[in-house]
């Protein structure tokens, strides 16, 4: 009798813990299939485990607050709900810029002291919750993580978060649009690294228009990277 032997690629992908590229493509197909990956702009989904907002996880983003208002556009468009909680400076009129679905989006900017409160009753309900980092102490912070992991929401940080299980920095040039000294501001280019952990260990990045010449996030891969980028603080 021949002796099958098993090619290695299949041996690796028997042992515990090991996935093939197709396999990781099926699991993310299927995760927003079921509803477990909420949807991102095509542009963002390169820079996200599964092209989207896994449920259960939180993201920290850093530099942008555009960002962080883009990253709510397709889920909201596609029929989930979102709050923001504790940030005053983003409003509804910047949020609808980028494509949030206003109608489905929650303001809360200054909760004062309940803020641990109030984001943890909207974790129970709503599928993502956006706050700022700067008042929640560590250990408020990984609780918070955990009630999201539990319900199934997506919490959004901008700023650190000691629990996040995916962080997006960016790094802005310049706006365009007043080259000869006048006319309007029309676009930015973006570059945007996202690391984190388990699946979103890997490092990558991307190059975006953020925001593109008729307002939208589209990608700027074809474009050279900027000599020098300088980080949002607002």
């Amino acid at each position: 009798m021949t002796a099958v032997v098993e090619p290695p690629v299949a041996r690796l992908a028997a042992l515990p813990g090991v996935s093939t590229a197709s396999r990781v493509a099926a699991q993310a197909d299927q995760a927003r299939v079921t509803g477990r990956v909420l949807p991102v702009a095509p542009a963002l989904a390169g820079l996200l485990p599964g092209a989207g907002l896994r449920r259960g996880t939180t993201v920290a983003v850093h530099g942008s607050s555009s960002l962080l208002l883009a990253l709510l556009a397709e889920a909201t468009a596609a029929g989930s709900w979102a709050a923001v909680v504790g940030l005053p400076s983003l409003g509804l009129a910047a949020a609808a810029e980028y494509g949030v679905d206003i109608a489905r989006l929650a303001l809360v900017p200054r909760p004062g002291a309940d803020l641990p409160a109030v984001l943890a009753a909207l974790l129970d309900g709503v599928d993502l919750v956006v706050t700022s980092t700067s008042t929640i102490q560590p250990a408020v912070a990984r609780r918070l993580s955990a009630r999201a992991r539990h319900r199934g929401a997506v919490l959004l940080a901008f700023g650190a978060w000691p629990a996040a299980d995916v962080e997006l920095s960016c790094r802005l040039e310049p706006w365009s649009g007043l080259e000869d000294g006048y006319g309007h501001l029309r676009q930015r280019r973006a570059l945007v690294r996202a690391r984190g952990r388990g699946a979103a260990a890997r490092p990558v990045s991307a190059q975006l228009w953020l925001p593109a010449r008729d307002g939208s996030l589209r990608s700027a891969a074809h474009l050279a990277p900027a000599p020098s980028l300088r980080e949002e603080t607002a």
